[in-house]
């Protein structure tokens, strides 16, 4: 089994970058997972925010693996602790196929991408800026994996 990360926005900066290469490094014969960055739409003065939204899900969309388990990361999803994350990949792992996380914009995913995901993952009721979210979430994958090999990464 194989994840990406298909985060919304380029060009994240260099502290978020080397965490990720961090923990995907950490991953990576427990979960291989692949970051795919997607161009944001245009926003600004006299731009509309729900055209953006609507640009950047159809370039999420194209971006999926086929047959992929979609997971969206939504402030209205489901807000698993650690242990509970680590029971959602032992069950992803049962299906056989590949991992998809999703990471939307500013504006959050637009309907389509939310209608394509098979779950919604929330991680909090804090707003976190979007680069810290591709950070927080290789981690905690990278947690939940170390949790299901036994490896005293995690010690709650």
């Amino acid at each position: 089994m194989k994840a990406k990360l298909i985060a919304v926005g380029e060009r994240a900066p260099r502290w978020v970058a080397e965490g990720y290469a961090e923990y995907q490094k950490r991953l990576s014969h427990w979960l291989p997972l692949e970051l795919v960055e997607v161009e944001p739409g245009l926003r600004g003065k006299g731009r509309d925010a729900v055209r953006a939204t609507a640009d950047e899900g159809a370039r999420v969309l194209a971006a999926l693996p086929r047959n992929a388990c979609v997971v969206a990361l939504d402030g209205r999803g489901k807000p698993w602790s650690s242990e509970q994350l680590a029971q959602r990949l032992e069950h992803w792992r049962g299906q056989g196929r590949d991992l998809a996380f999703l990471i939307g914009g500013p504006e959050g995913h637009a309907p389509e991408v939310l209608a394509r995901a098979d779950e919604t993952w929330s991680l909090g009721p804090l707003t976190l800026p979007h680069m810290l979210v591709r950070l927080v979430a290789a981690e905690q994958l990278y947690r939940a994996a170390a949790l299901l090999a036994n490896h005293p990464y995690h010690r709650a």
